[in-house]
């Protein structure tokens, strides 16, 4: 993983508590594993690998300490420019993919995830040497076509963003570690949450789902960690919190960033100490209990913003997993829309209705700011509102959605659109939130930018 810049002063893996932690999740994680899983830092020493890593021709493998590019890619000399450097230059990267073949992937890496100290620096990073997802041969003629794993649980998506998820679910799955998912509205992260715990050792225990965001402090503070009785007005009896009811289970915070700094340090405490205290009462109380949480929102400016403690981010997030908005796995809609085709035909007990081509191709290419979730409904509505066997244009139109324009300008302009936005919204990033260095990174006037961020709705910091 040649081309990274060398950090003046690395924390070490023994000395800095954030990482000691990732580290001994990721040994727990992949210890039993037949594919290959290491850790290397900025220097391409590897900090651990698991057995399936050390190749048999390793010349290194007794000692157990080698750099990179010598244990997995059998090279004296640094390779290429390696994609996971790209982590170490902008930690707003949360995952670099490599295909197999080209300059850097001598050594075969899969793909790779930074692991951040307690600093809030990229210090190493977590890389993954996963062969070929399982497929199925199918022979046609004389071509075969190789058919990818396609779902996890209820999780379906066979796009190469979604098969990182799914991988990465079937990673941490049996760890103890906290999980953080980060996502856009819609994306499914609570359905991620329950794969998790149905995947892990834990799924004939409890799963129980908190929506932080609903509920005012003090309650939040009642429902999860119990009350005694006579502690509040109301409290006419001992109540065991919700910790308590997911004993051995998991417990999912939902909407995290929408708490207070009074509760966050008391779920801190939680986390680090594995006991609660009931609201009123003084006897701590041992739990047993794996914690995922969740935000559409970004912690990490938050944290910047000191809007969110930053000691309980890295608590929270040992394990980050992102989930990639449906406009970016759009090769998945034609899977997702046959699944809730079928389950709502079901449900409302019609017989299974087919989709048209154009109609798929609609749905392929709308935008879907709701995600998964929106579409999910938008397809129960089609099955619900329509007749006949087939859903055409016809039946969309007839709803009042908005027709799909297929011409080229059309395309070209909602394109352009798409990638000016995220081109200013990395510029924003790597700027601080600064509006004048953004608008001389991008090369306009800052007049340019303020007019584009009000037509895209970028709210002003």
């Amino acid at each position: 993983m040649a081309g990274s810049q060398r950090n003046p002063s690395p924390v070490s893996f023994l000395t800095d508590p954030i990482l000691a932690a990732r580290l001994e999740a990721i040994k727990q994680l992949a210890g039993g594993f037949s594919d290959r899983v290491a850790v290397v830092d900025r220097d391409f020493n590897v900090i651990y690998a698991n057995e399936s890593a050390w190749s048999e021709d390793t010349s290194t493998s007794s000692g157990r300490s080698a750099k990179c590019y010598q244990a997995f890619a059998h090279r004296s000399d640094p390779c290429g420019t390696c994609p996971a450097t790209k982590m170490y230059e902008s930690p707003e990267v949360r995952s670099v993919a490599c295909a197999s073949g080209g300059d850097g992937t001598a050594c075969g890496m899969h793909q790779a995830f930074p692991l951040v100290s307690s600093r809030g620096e990229v210090e190493s990073v977590l890389v993954l040497f996963k062969a070929l997802p399982k497929a199925e041969m199918q022979t046609s003629g004389a071509h075969a076509v190789v058919k990818q794993e396609a779902k996890l649980g209820e999780l379906i998506g066979s796009s190469a963003p979604m098969r990182e998820v799914l991988d990465m679910i079937r990673l941490v799955a049996d760890s103890c570690a906290t999980v953080l998912i980060q996502g856009e509205s819609g994306t499914g992260k609570e359905l991620v949450a329950k794969t998790i715990h149905q995947t892990s050792y834990r799924r004939d225990k409890p799963f129980v789902v908190v929506d932080c965001g609903s509920l005012p402090e003090t309650l939040l503070e009642s429902e999860l960690f119990g009350h005694v009785k006579g502690s509040f007005t109301g409290a006419h009896a001992t109540k065991r919190g919700l910790f308590e009811e997911a004993d051995g289970g998991t417990i999912f915070l939902d909407e995290i960033a929408d708490t207070t700094a009074t509760f966050q340090a008391k779920l801190l405490r939680v986390l680090q100490e594995g006991e609660i205290k009931r609201v009123g009462g003084n006897q701590p109380i041992k739990i047993d209990v794996r914690v995922v949480s969740a935000t559409n929102r970004d912690l990490v400016e938050l944290v910047r913003a000191k809007s969110f403690r930053q000691d309980l981010y890295y608590r929270l997030a040992v394990l980050p997993l992102s989930l990639p908005p449906l406009r970016h796995r759009r090769e998945d809609i034609p899977l997702l829309v046959q699944h809730f085709v079928s389950a709502s035909c079901k449900r409302h007990r019609q017989p299974v209705r087919q989709v048209s081509p154009d109609v798929m191709q609609a749905l392929t290419q709308a935008t879907w700011p709701g995600n998964v979730r929106e579409l999910q409904h938008y397809i129960e509505r089609a099955v619900v509102t329509t007749t006949g066997p087939t859903l055409n244009c016809k039946d969309i139109v007839a709803m009042g959605s908005k027709p799909v324009e297929h011409d080229l300008r059309t395309v070209a302009r909602g394109a352009t659109r798409q990638a000016e936005h995220a081109r200013i919204l990395q510029a924003l990033q790597q700027t601080g939130n600064n509006r004048a260095k953004a608008a001389k990174l991008l090369k306009i006037s800052r007049a340019s930018l303020y007019n584009k961020l009000r037509a895209y709705g970028v709210a002003e910091a």
